[in-house]
C-alpha cells in the first residue's frame, strides 16, 4: 500500500510513499516506549533547551516549510510562514512556562507532607488533520514532550511530506531518537495502534465522525482521549456593532485557510435592522480576496486541499440553493477546474432552519447569513447547532458582549469584537459534537499527565 502527496493546484502527484508494515509499526511503538523510559527522567532544563531549539529550527526553515504546505495542501505562502511562526511561538511558550505548570502543588492535610505531582503518562498517539499540518501537531507535541511524554504521529494521508519533516525537525533540534516519530499509515491501521498496550492516550483533531470512532476504540481499552472536532461557528452581529470592522473581521475568519478551519466562522447571524448594510459590506470584502496560485505573494486564497473536498463543498452549496437559500456571491465551479481544487468565496443568504448549512459544518470558503429579530433570537440561533467549538459577538456594548460570551453562547471559545483563534496561552477545545478536553495553556499540558496524589505520614 502507498500514500500519495497530490498537488491541489494541478492535480499532479508530488511523491508516493510506502506505508509502514505491521512490523514497522510495532518497531516504532516499541522504540517510543524505550525512549520514554529515559525521556520521562530528563530534567526540565534539558526539555526546555530542546524545545527552544525546535523553535529556532522552525524559524530557520519556515520558507521551505511554507512551500511544502503550498504544494501538499494549497496554503498560500504568506499563510504558511505565519503558521510556522506560530509553531515556533508554542515551543517558546512551553519552554518558558512548562516547568511552572508541572510544579508540585502542596495541599495541607494532617500528614507531614502531602502534594499533587504531575507525571507523564507515556506514549501518546496524535491523529492530526491536513488543514494546519504543522500547527495542529506542534500544539500537541510542545506541551506533550514538555510533560515528559513521547509522541507518535498519524498524520492526514494527503500531507505525508509535512508529517515526515516534523520528525526531522525535532531530530535536528536534538531530541533523542524515538521521542517523536511519524507513522506512515492510513486510517485503517489506526485501530491496531490504539490497541497496543504501550499507547496510553490518544489526541485527535478532525471530523466528528472520526472522533467518535477513535473515542469508541480508546474507551473500550480505557485510554484517555482529547478530541478537537468540527464546528459550525456562529458570529452574531448586533445593531450597534461597528459594521465596517465586523465585516472585515468576519470575512477574514470565514476565509482563513480558504475556509478550511474547524474554528473559522461559518454562520453569520445578523440583527435584521442592520442585515442589509452588513451583508453589502461583507460581500464587498469577501469578493475582494484574491484566489490564485499559493506561490504568488498577492494570493489570499489558494485551492482547497483536494478535488473531492471541493466537489463535496459545491454539492452542499447546491443543496442549500435547492432548499431555498439565495446565492449573492460565488457558488460556481471555476472554468477548467477538472484538475485543480479551486473554489471562490461564496455567500448564501436567506438561510432558514432546516436548510443544510443552518446546522452542518461547511468546510470551505462559503458563508451563511441568517437573520434574527433581536439579541435573544440571535443567541438562540447561534446555539441551535450540535457543535460547540467557537463563537463570537460584535457589539459596541462591551458589557453586553462579555455577558453574552460568558453566559449565553454555548461553545469552548467565545470572543467579543474579534475572530476566534487559538493562542498558546489560552485553553482551546469544544463541547458537544465539537469534542472534549483542552489543548494549549495550563489546561492543555495537564490533559496527558497522571495527576498523582502523594502523602507522607
Amino acid at each position: 500500500m502507498s500514500i500519495q502527496s497530490i498537488n491541489p493546484i494541478n492535480g499532479e502527484t508530488v511523491k508516493t510513499y510506502k506505508e509502514d508494515s505491521t512490523e514497522q509499526i510495532r518497531q516504532k511503538i516499541e522504540a517510543a516506549q524505550v525512549a520514554w523510559q529515559d525521556w520521562r527522567r530528563t530534567s526540565f532544563e534539558e526539555r526546555r533547551t530542546l524545545l527552544a531549539k525546535a523553535g529556532t529550527v522552525l524559524r530557520e526553515r519556515k520558507n521551505e516549510l511554507a512551500e511544502l504546505m503550498a504544494i501538499e495542501m494549497g496554503k498560500p505562502l504568506k499563510d504558511g510562514v505565519s503558521e510556522i511562526d506560530k509553531c515556533a511561538s508554542v515551543c517558546d511558550y512551553y519552554a518558558a512556562n512548562g516547568e511552572g505548570f508541572l510544579k508540585d502543588e502542596e495541599i495541607k492535610t494532617e500528614a507531614s507532607n502531602s502534594f499533587v505531582s504531575f507525571q507523564p503518562l507515556g506514549v501518546v498517539l496524535a491523529i492530526m488533520p491536513w488543514n494546519f499540518p504543522f500547527w495542529q501537531t506542534f500544539r500537541f507535541l510542545a506541551p506533550g514532550l514538555t510533560a515528559g511524554n513521547c509522541g507518535l504521529l498519524k498524520h492526514a494521508s494527503n500531507v505525508p511530506g509535512c508529517a515526515l519533516v516534523i520528525e526531522e525537525i525535532l531530530l535536528q533540534a536534538g531530541f533523542p531518537k524515538g521521542v517523536f516519530q511519524t507513522l506512515m499509515i492510513g486510517s485503517k491501521a489506526v485501530k491496531e495502534v490504539i490497541a497496543h498496550p504501550h499507547i496510553k492516550a490518544v489526541t485527535l483533531t478532525g471530523s466528528t465522525n472520526a472522533g467518535i470512532q477513535v473515542a469508541q476504540q480508546a474507551a473500550s481499552l480505557l485510554k484517555k482521549t482529547v478530541l478537537e472536532l468540527g464546528g459550525s461557528d456562529p458570529y452574531i452581529i448586533l445593531e450597534d456593532a461597528d459594521l465596517e470592522a465586523a465585516a472585515e473581521t468576519c470575512a477574514l475568519s470565514r476565509l482563513i485557510n480558504n475556509g478550511q478551519s474547524c474554528i473559522a466562522a461559518k454562520r453569520f447571524i445578523v440583527v435584521k435592522s442592520v442585515e442589509e448594510k452588513f451583508t453589502a459590506l461583507f460581500k464587498e470584502r469577501m469578493a475582494a480576496r484574491i484566489t490564485g496560485d499559493p506561490f504568488d505573494a498577492k494570493t489570499d486564497l489558494g485551492p482547497m486541499a483536494r478535488i473531492d473536498l471541493r466537489d463535496e463543498l459545491h454539492k452542499q452549496v447546491l443543496e442549500n440553493v435547492k432548499a431555498g437559500a439565495k446565492l449573492i456571491l460565488g457558488g460556481t465551479l471555476p472554468a477548467d477546474s477538472e484538475n485543480d481544487a479551486f473554489y471562490t468565496p461564496t455567500i448564501l443568504t436567506g438561510m432558514k432552519k432546516g436548510m443544510p448549512a443552518y446546522t452542518e459544518e461547511i468546510f470551505g470558503p462559503v458563508a451563511s447569513i441568517i437573520s434574527a429579530n433581536d439579541v435573544a433570537e440571535a443567541v438562540q440561533i447561534a446555539n441551535d447547532t450540535p457543535f460547540g467549538l467557537g463563537a463570537a459577538v460584535f457589539t459596541a456594548d462591551i458589557s453586553l458582549g462579555e455577558k453574552i460570551a460568558r453566559e449565553e453562547l454555548q461553545a469552548g471559545s467565545c470572543f467579543v469584537n474579534t475572530n476566534v483563534r487559538s493562542d498558546p496561552r489560552l485553553p482551546f477545545g469544544g463541547i458537544n459534537q465539537s469534542g472534549y478536553g483542552r489543548e494549549l495553556g495550563l489546561f492543555g499540558i495537564h490533559e496527558f499527565v497522571n495527576v498523582k496524589t502523594v502523602l507522607v505520614k
